[in-house]
């Protein structure tokens, strides 16, 4: 398979062609426009490797995610990261690529955090290798970090390994009634006071509270929060990762806000028609049509952030801003290095 892409990739380059890598698709709408010919992965799957003693396994690109995750529950292991699947198939060479991590990421880390190496076939059609499979300080730049969430436009990423963390051996779900600006305090406050907090969200009037470590932490921090407990809340945590759950429902834009978790929304909320926070107040989602983009993304960089359509954008534009003009030329010359010859889609 490797060999049929890399000639693949070769021959689009002589002939000035595009190419697409494409998965299950959950993803697509977060890519840029894809053209010419796809580079379907689902054809290079399986788990390399898998040693739980050493919390490290490896995975072809095209492997079902579910499959990693059940392969590691089986060991009482996990992907810290909580990727969200978007789709029944999606691949884990997709999940690097996107570089979505669900609930768990400002507690536990975000898909980069715990990528150890990579396989890719660059623009050149040369299958190249970064990294490996441990975790140590290397000289020279991390490309195994950048080619995650690079959404195909660098290359074919073709095998990944990753670091594993054990499964939590209690957890439980705490809700507080509350309006949003006490939500942002409490979120921040708790998870400073060293409770073994591992996900929180504020949607409906409601701050959920997940709590996951040893029994014994997480009984005492209930002791501490008080709260409701929610029943279901596996099931809960999964929709809201899925973006299953009702908030999402409808075809209207949504709008991902990315800034310092203690940011206030102000008078900006006020013009919402539905609004949520979470990642401890690091990450905020709109539902509206009532507040033009470049007033969001006006109040996300005074905050330290910044504003994207994640879904319903019509144009790149909207799904991400411009780089600044050194991050561009950054940007433009590592693009040149890993494919030459524009064969993958670019960003811009």
């Amino acid at each position: 398979m490797i060999e049929s892409w890399q000639n693949q990739i070769k021959a689009a380059a002589a002939k000035g062609e595009k190419l697409t890598i494409h998965g299950s698709g959950s993803k697509s709408f977060l890519a840029p426009q894809g053209q010419g010919e796809v580079l379907d992965t689902r054809a290079h799957a399986g788990i390399v490797e898998y040693d739980p003693k050493e919390l490290v396994i490896v995975v072809r690109c095209g492997t079902a995610i579910a499959d990693v995750e059940k392969a590691m529950a089986a060991a009482d292991q996990m992907l810290a990261f909580e990727p969200p699947h978007f789709g029944e198939h999606a691949t884990m060479g997709g999940m690097v690529a996107s570089s979505l991590s669900g609930p768990r990421r400002p507690y536990s880390g975000a898909v980069r955090d715990f990528v150890l190496g990579c396989k890719v076939i660059d623009g050149k059609g040369d299958h190249l290798s970064f990294g490996g499979k441990v975790m140590k300080n290397v000289a020279g730049f991390d490309v195994s970090r950048l080619l995650t969430g690079s959404l195909g436009t660098l290359g074919v990423i073709t095998e990944v390994s990753f670091k594993c963390l054990p499964l939590p051996k209690a957890q439980q779900t705490r809700a507080f009634e509350m309006d949003a600006q006490s939500a942002i305090v409490a979120m921040n406050r708790w998870y400073a006071e060293a409770n073994p907090v591992t996900a929180t969200t504020w949607v409906n009037g409601k701050l959920y509270v997940r709590l996951a470590g040893a029994e014994p932490a997480v009984n005492s921090a209930v002791a501490r929060l008080g709260g409701e407990a929610l029943s279901d809340d596996v099931d809960w945590w999964r929709d809201w990762r899925e973006q299953s759950h009702a908030f999402f429902g409808g075809d209207g834009p949504l709008i991902r806000v990315s800034c310092k978790s203690t940011a206030q929304w102000g008078d900006l909320a006020n013009g919402a028609d539905m609004q949520a926070i979470d990642w401890g107040g690091a990450q905020r989602w709109l539902r509206t049509a009532s507040i033009a983009l470049p007033a969001i993304r006006e109040w996300a960089r005074a905050e330290g952030g910044h504003a994207s359509v994640f879904r319903g954008a019509t144009s790149q534009a909207e799904r991400s801003e411009s780089l600044q003009p050194a991050l561009s030329e950054v940007s433009q010359k590592i693009k040149a290095s890993f494919d030459p010859y524009n064969v993958f889609p670019s960003l811009s």
